[in-house]
């Protein structure tokens, strides 16, 4: 029997509208969206069937479980400001400590999904990895049974744990999907539609699902072919922090995979 049905969740940003679609699509009651701003949280609770609140003295007591689904530096001041105890709680975020909530809550965790959201782009949650922690078996029963209602890919993470693999995502996803602008930005340049590269990037995620991503790399940076390199670099002259980033990034590249043999 789930004993989690009614959900308040403070926050109304990418994370926290995807995950407030998916459990209201899994038939969770949503209380009340929290935002700062009553834009946002209107927004929100639009979707999916809430109150909006812009003041945290206007949240209600009465719900199975609150989900702090807010930045990193906004946790600690919202917390600050409510009343103590605030029931079951969790965060959604990768690098903070479940004993964050330790004076504010009996029952207290984290629920962690492990993917890039935007507000706009719905996404398939029954794929989605979600990390769970809590500070009581009981609790932690509680947080699996909430998972399972929206995915299929559940994880006992602890928090040095998810610390390691939000450091992890940073680099696969953020610094990656920084790495398709700096293209896209190049191809511009020259007049060149960024969609020629799609094919290539469908191949490079494909390959690792079946291939370790040391052995699925390929360049000549892994041969450390100066010749090549050199031309690259030359074409990067005017824009000196990109030629930089290049010649950072090859000789990581080369370093590792000199490493392995």
């Amino acid at each position: 029997m789930n004993r989690i049905n009614q959900v308040i969740i403070l926050g109304a940003g990418n994370l926290a509208t995807q995950l407030a679609i998916a459990l209201n699509d899994a038939g969770v009651d949503i209380l009340q969206i929290y935002s700062r701003t009553k834009e946002s949280a209107s927004a929100l609770a639009q979707r999916v069937n809430a109150n909006p609140v812009t003041e945290l003295n206007k949240i209600q007591k009465n719900a199975d479980l609150y989900i702090f689904a807010l930045s990193d530096k906004a946790l600690q001041p919202v917390l600050d400001q409510l009343a103590i105890p605030i029931g079951n709680v969790v965060h959604t975020a990768g690098s903070i400590p479940m004993d964050v909530f330790e004076n504010y809550s009996e029952n207290y965790g984290v629920f962690y999904p492990l993917q890039t959201f935007s507000k706009n782009r719905k996404v398939d949650f029954s794929k989605i990895p979600i990390c769970i922690e809590a500070n009581s078996e009981y609790f932690q029963e509680d947080l699996f049974q909430l998972g399972e209602r929206i995915s299929d890919n559940l994880h006992e993470i602890n928090s040095e744990q998810r610390k390691q693999l939000h450091l992890s995502a940073v680099f696969t996803c953020n610094f990656a999907n920084h790495m398709y602008s700096i293209g896209q930005k190049l191809l511009a340049q020259k007049e060149v539609d960024f969609d020629l590269l799609k094919p290539l990037i469908e191949e490079t995620a494909a390959k690792v699902q079946e291939m370790d991503p040391v052995s699925a790399q390929t360049g000549p940076a892994v041969r450390f072919d100066e010749e090549i390199m050199t031309k690259h670099e030359n074409e990067l002259k005017d824009i000196p922090d990109f030629q930089k980033l290049y010649r950072f990034v090859s000789e990581s590249i080369f370093k590792m995979h000199s490493n392995k043999k």
